[in-house]
């Protein structure tokens, strides 16, 4: 019997290549320094995951991880993690998704899959409990991911099957590919899609019925049930519970920080066209939830007349309502929501896609591209059409849609004639609908975060609002007013960090960033260290979970650093640096990182010229190397 309350104590290792299936249990230290989802994923990479290994070879690894939390009582315990080597940016890479996959899995009995070589056909893994098999999926390859998931269903007779699938676009490798997981949630970002595709996976499914054991069981609940109370009793439950994340669109625009015209300007002048409002009025239909959430963030919403009738969808998100709306001068909201259908269909990433139509719609209008170029396509601003037709060429691989398939950093070294100055990427990864000129902190952490441009690692949501009662809650009066101020860089090294320390052991235990830890601002780092040690049985100060959390990131760092990352690659795209912006609060501003980075590598311990963990902060955070912890069952 597993020593640790709340993990099933059993990996899944699958060999694609051999067809080889096998359980495996980890030595207690393994939970103990990693927890386990974020944690154990780069732990993983970093012992079996080298710079020789290309993303999308049969050596590569592909990993689906839960952590302690994910399936129990505590609020928005839904998520599962994906890791693997980006085949988009060629570093670190994961993606994070709700819904009822991860709890499933843990209800089969397993803490994680990993997976590795390529099957000699397309495949389903399939895990009822603790059977598990390869299953012959040549009949849905082509398929989309829906579909997919439908046909997995009907032949196993069980609507009560958790499916990760992935669609036309992760079989065709397309670098920004993502995966799909039950019902309609997608692990999109850093091209996990095309590592599954690479593998010849087209799906994961899962059916598990067994319980998860918790070692304090009165205690866990209270903590719960006081999760629960305090989640419904904060200020911002109401707005988030009522639309989700469109909630911002309106806020962000009035801070000149939701990117439009391809990070032109950071507002859209027909904001209300795409905003919450406008959203719910359209086409909402009923509230939906991930397992375990009381937010309810998720709607349905289905489009009820013109061209695009009948379209109907769940996670519509900020994020996409800017892709592919204000990003490419869109306004029309029918038109965003089915191109939203249409890459959770395909198995795309809206973020990476919407930005590769505005870059390319830029290029258009800097007379880089030409008819030539872009197969007679005409790519003006806010044509619906053409960016639809876009998507469908990226999916196919076909003419311009092959080179934007790559993502933007690989399609501006094709193109040439100047096209990187108008690549919004990091490291590779496409920037997200944050603007660091509006917002300081947001801005470092694009540039920090350890798999490229990303607003979920450091999620610094404190200062972007302006509002100082989180602040001060969290930080003190110590860091007010600068800490609740957009446009102020005083102390926001150390709301990154902290932030991406808390963030690394939120997607680790496996709760939800959009819940209570970073949107609602509710629950802390003394909430996670009591809801973990009354479940796991360990004992979980919080200075410990605080060593766990810096520990994953500087794994992380180091196991960029393996791979050739160093200070110089933590910058921004010049428009951030040379353009002011034009747009709300924001105007005439433009964002210098370096003072930050500075005063953010001193506060990680890493060297101030090549921005690599020091070997004193590695000893200090007892980041063994060397050790590996992963033994096979008899």
């Amino acid at each position: 019997m597993f020593s640790h309350k709340g993990y099933a104590g059993k990996w899944l290792f699958v060999d694609l290549s051999t067809g080889k299936i096998e359980a495996r249990e980890n030595a207690p230290a393994l939970f103990e320094a990693y927890l386990g989802g974020n944690g154990f994923g780069t732990r993983m990479l970093w012992d079996h995951v080298g710079p020789q290994v290309d993303p999308l070879s049969p050596e590569a690894l592909l990993i689906f991880a839960t952590g302690p939390l994910c399936g129990t009582l505590v609020p928005n315990g839904s998520r599962v993690e994906v890791i693997a080597k980006s085949p988009l940016t060629g570093i670190y890479g994961d993606a994070n998704s709700g819904g009822f996959f991860g709890p499933e899995l843990k209800f089969a009995g397993w803490d994680a899959i990993v997976v590795t070589g390529q099957a000699p056909h397309p495949v389903t893994l399939a895990i009822s409990d603790g059977s598990v098999s390869l299953q012959d999926a040549g009949a849905l390859w082509g398929r989309t991911t829906s579909q997919t998931e439908a046909a997995i269903r009907r032949a196993w007779g069980d609507a009560g099957v958790k499916t990760a699938t992935i669609g036309p676009a992760g079989e065709n490798l397309v670098r920004f590919a993502g995966i799909q997981l039950t019902p309609q949630r997608s692990a999109a970002r850093c091209g996990l899609g095309a590592v599954m595709g690479s593998k010849r996976l087209k799906a994961v499914a899962v059916r598990g019925h067994g319980p998860i054991a918790v070692a304090a069981p009165d205690r866990f609940h209270a903590l719960c049930v006081d999760f629960q109370r305090r989640l419904k009793a904060n200020p911002v439950y109401a707005p988030v519970t009522a639309y989700g994340t469109p909630g911002i669109v309106s806020m962000m625009d009035a801070l000149g920080r939701f990117p439009t015209r391809n990070f032109q300007m950071g507002a859209f002048p027909e904001v209300d066209r795409i905003g919450a409002e406008a959203l719910h009025t359209r086409a909402f239909v009923r509230h939906l939830a991930c397992f375990g959430c009381p937010i309810a963030c998720d709607k349905l919403y289905r489009v009820p007349d013109g061209p695009h009738t009948g379209t109907a969808l769940r996670s519509v998100e900020y994020e996409t309502l800017n892709a592919m709306g204000a990003c490419i001068w869109n306004a029309d909201l029918d038109a965003i929501l089915a191109a939203n259908r249409f890459c959770d269909e395909m198995g795309l990433d809206t973020i990476s896609a919407g930005r590769a139509i505005s870059f390319a719609m830029e290029l258009w209008e800097q007379e880089i591209l030409n008819l030539d170029d872009t197969g007679g396509l005409a790519l003006e601003w806010g044509d619906t059409d053409v960016a639809r037709r876009l998507l469908e060429m990226i999916v196919r691989r076909e003419g311009l849609g092959d080179v934007l398939a790559g993502g933007v950093r690989r399609a501006a070294q094709a193109i040439g004639r100047g096209a990187e100055r108008y690549a919004m990427h990091v490291k590779g990864m496409e920037i997200a609908a944050q603007d660091g000129r509006a917002q300081k902190s947001m801005g470092l952490a694009h540039v920090t975060s350890s798999r490229g441009a990303d607003h979920l690692k450091a999620f610094p949501v404190i200062d972007e609002t302006g509002y100082p009662a989180e602040a001060l809650r969290r930080y003190g009066e110590a860091y007010l007013p600068e800490m609740a101020q957009p446009l102020a860089t005083k102390h926001k090294p150390f709301l990154v960090k902290d932030g991406e320390d808390f963030g690394a052991v939120i997607d680790s235990v496996g709760v939800c960033k959009s819940g209570g830890t970073f949107v609602l601002a509710e629950l802390y780092w003394p909430d996670i260290a009591a809801a973990v040690e009354a479940l796991t049985g360990m004992e979980m100060p919080v200075e410990r979970l605080k060593r766990i959390g810096e520990r994953i990131v500087n794994l992380q760092r180091c196991y960029n650093a393996r791979h050739g990352i160093t200070r110089a690659d933590d910058r921004l795209p010049r428009r951030f640096l040379e353009e002011p912006s034009p747009s709300g609060n924001a105007r005439g501003e433009t964002i210098d990182v370096e003072p930050m980075l500075e005063e953010y590598y001193r506060l990680r311990g890493w060297d101030q010229e090549k921005g690599w963990p020091s070997r004193e902060k590695l000893n200090e955070l007892d980041l063994d190397t060397n050790t590996s912890f992963v033994t096979r069952t008899t």
